[in-house]
């Protein structure tokens, strides 16, 4: 995303599962901030002209002889404050001639930080003491020269900064929920120390996306869209269709793998709420057939992703004069798809970012590329989506290609589909559906021994996920109710021929992705 004018911050990214955590705290308090590869040169930075840098945190020790650093002098040269977080405070204190050690055993968890320096600004109108979360094994055992111990937790080294400088760092992670004031902390640094005024928004920054959209898609060229229903590509059709109105057609394709009943009625929906110029594709059938004995997740992606574009060539073609392909992806996508931002390990793929063929014969526009999902609702309302469609759970593109643990097969599909279906009627029949960030059935490539009226089977077993999150980058089980579970249980057993047993999935995002493959 462009942001042509706005004052923004960058974060060097050290591989950090949070470091889109941090990005999006500096958006919620109304400042741009982008992800950038810690190996950016100095005069790339420069050319952000930021009001901010941010080196992240990392799993690495600056001792390691392969550990991520910036470019000699950067620090210094970045023409801006900088504040290091966790392995960035490290980094820092190594590069600036302090000293760095193992920790006797990894600090992670809760701990209690002592402010010692009453006039830093970074925690200004805090309190002395607050909770903090910390996840590290190194730590500093002597400051560069010039840089003053700011925060404590026992007798180590938290905080430190030198403020002629305008060079901060803490060894905790103040972007979590866990450390309960530590978006006050970093508002203190964008706004009492960067100077940040906040002019960004993602409401405001739709004109700027239409524009952007015009100016490549030009005055003729017509232009198609990969419609699911989701939130995704529903609100990047609404954006491109503000800015060229009809030469977009919305294409919405049947892929075999989508939940009971989704295909008929969600273009039903989409024609009458949105007034898209939309065209319904059943290419079932041609899904399957790629997708018969594949038992690898990423090969499942890979081969929907590159079905998906060749049905949408194949539209293009039947539409004639079509250069531009719209896809909803979103920054997480982005992020668990590709490591081009980081030394990042890269989760998996997704079927509209990793799982594109090498060569197209359309051009992508991606105007949600830099989004996260709670800035894609924001800009759904001002577009006017529906709530309908916003407030849906989000549902993978391969669909339930990555909901069933080995190949794919139609009675495997009966399963999932049922089973899915039950724990819909079954959440929204208890005014949970929207208390959950996504919940969904997985079949699993296992059978196990049950007993129905008096006798042995040895069927399949259900999994049932459900979490909480606020954009999918970090997420925790949901708790539901017991009789929830109990009733979605009993029902999925009783009611879905091939199946006796069901299990909960009580694992956060990280260790565990939300989708299972």
């Amino acid at each position: 995303m462009q942001t042509n004018g706005h004052e923004r911050v960058i974060i060097l990214d050290f591989g950090s599962q949070y470091t889109q955590l941090i990005a999006r705290r500096i958006r919620e308090a109304g400042v741009y901030c982008e992800i950038l590869p810690f190996n950016t040169s100095i005069a790339d930075l420069q050319s952000h002209k930021p009001r901010g840098l941010i080196l992240s945190g990392g799993p690495s020790s600056v001792y390691d002889p392969n550990a991520p650093r910036v470019e000699r002098k950067l620090i210094d040269q970045a023409n801006c404050p900088v504040l290091g977080i966790c392995y960035g405070l490290q980094l820092m204190a190594y590069e600036l001639g302090g000293e760095v050690q193992p920790s006797k055993s990894r600090e992670y968890g809760y701990s209690r930080l002592t402010i010692v320096e009453p006039d830093t600004r970074l925690f200004a109108g805090l309190p002395k003491e607050l909770d903090v979360w910390l996840s590290h094994g190194d730590h500093v055992t002597r400051l560069p020269g010039g840089f003053v111990m700011t925060a404590k937790t026992d007798d180590a080294v938290n905080a430190f900064e030198n403020r002629e400088r305008n060079l901060y760092g803490v060894q905790f992670h103040p972007e979590v929920a866990h450390t309960p004031l530590g978006r006050q902390i970093l508002r203190n640094f964008v706004f009492e120390i960067c100077g940040c005024k906040g002019d960004w928004s993602p409401a405001a920054a739709i004109e700027e996306q239409v524009a952007r959209i015009r100016e490549t898609a030009g005055e003729n060229d017509h232009v198609i869209c990969g419609l699911s229903g989701g939130v995704d590509s529903s609100v990047a059709a609404a954006l491109v269709h503000r800015a060229i109105g009809d030469r977009q057609t919305c294409i919405f394709v049947d892929n075999g793998v989508l939940r009971e009943g989704e295909f008929e009625t969600t273009l039903a929906l989409l024609k009458q709420s949105l007034k898209l110029n939309i065209h319904g594709v059943d290419a079932g059938i041609r899904f399957l057939d790629a997708l018969e004995g594949v038992v690898d997740p990423e090969r499942k992606r890979k081969i929907i992703g590159a079905t998906f574009i060749d049905v949408f060539e194949d539209e293009a073609k039947r539409i004639g004069d079509v250069r531009f392909l719209v896809q909803g992806t979103l920054y997480p996508d982005v992020i668990e798809s590709v490591s081009v931002r980081g030394p990042s390990v890269t989760i998996k793929s997704h079927h509209n970012v990793g799982g594109l063929p090498e060569k197209m014969n359309l051009k992508l526009i991606e105007p949600l590329r830099e989004l996260f999902k709670d800035e894609v609702r924001i800009i759904g309302r001002e577009l006017g989506v529906p709530e309908e469609i916003l407030s849906r759970h989000p549902f993978p593109g391969p669909g339930l290609a990555v909901r069933i643990i080995g190949d794919i097969t139609e009675e495997r599909l009966r399963i999932v589909r049922a089973a899915d279906r039950i724990l819909d009627e079954e959440l929204r029949r208890g005014e949970l559906y929207g208390s959950v960030w996504q919940a969904f059935a997985v079949l699993l490539p296992i059978s196990t021994v049950g007993v129905m009226g008096d006798e042995r089977t040895y069927e399949r077993v259900v999994a049932i996920r459900a979490v909480t999150s606020v954009d999918g980058m970090t997420a925790d089980w949901a708790r539901l109710p017991q009789d929830i579970l109990a009733r979605v249980s009993s029902r999925i057993v009783s009611e879905v021929k091939g199946v006796n047993r069901v299990v909960y999935d009580i694992s956060s995002k990280p260790p565990s992705t939300i989708e299972w493959e």
